[in-house]
């Protein structure tokens, strides 16, 4: 596994197409443990992968699917038990990211990172990761379900 990661180094995720991350996430935990998608991601850099990640749910935004609604969604993913928090601001047909913690999110979304990918890859269903007590909300649920119809899918 270590050296296909390797391999792959070619350009940080945030430099690639939202396609390209896309395969590429799907590449790194496809059939992997969760100890091998966190090793690889800390191979590639936890930031730099989260910040392609995240790069990528910004573009995949469909702000016609909003309308009215606005929101700030916090992510809490943990690697190691730590967090790496980043909150989307959703206002004004926008989605804008940003690192860090939020000052109010209307919802905060609590996974392990290898839950996150799954979940952001499609191949695990966020109602699925919820109900199995992977993914934690806090907040406004009605948003966290309202918002899985904000984003452009994974195929």
């Amino acid at each position: 596994m270590t050296r296909a990661l390797q391999s792959d180094r070619k350009r940080p995720m945030t430099d690639q197409s939202l396609e390209a991350r896309r395969a590429e996430l799907a590449t790194l935990i496809e059939g992997r443990s969760d100890e091998e998608i966190t090793r690889g991601v800390e191979e590639r850099g936890v930031g730099g992968v989260l910040d392609g990640v995240f790069a990528g749910m910004a573009e995949a935004f469909l702000p016609e699917k909003v309308g009215a609604q606005s929101a700030v969604v916090q992510y809490d993913v943990t690697v190691a038990g730590q967090p790496h928090s980043y909150h989307l601001n959703i206002a004004d047909g926008q989605c804008v990211v940003a690192r860090g913690r939020a000052n109010t999110p209307r919802v905060t979304l609590v996974l392990a990172l290898p839950d996150f990918l799954r979940v952001v890859a499609g191949k695990l269903p966020p109602v699925q990761a919820f109900m199995s007590g992977k993914l934690k909300l806090q907040g406004d649920m009605m948003i966290a379900t309202a918002m899985q119809g904000w984003f452009r899918q994974a195929t």
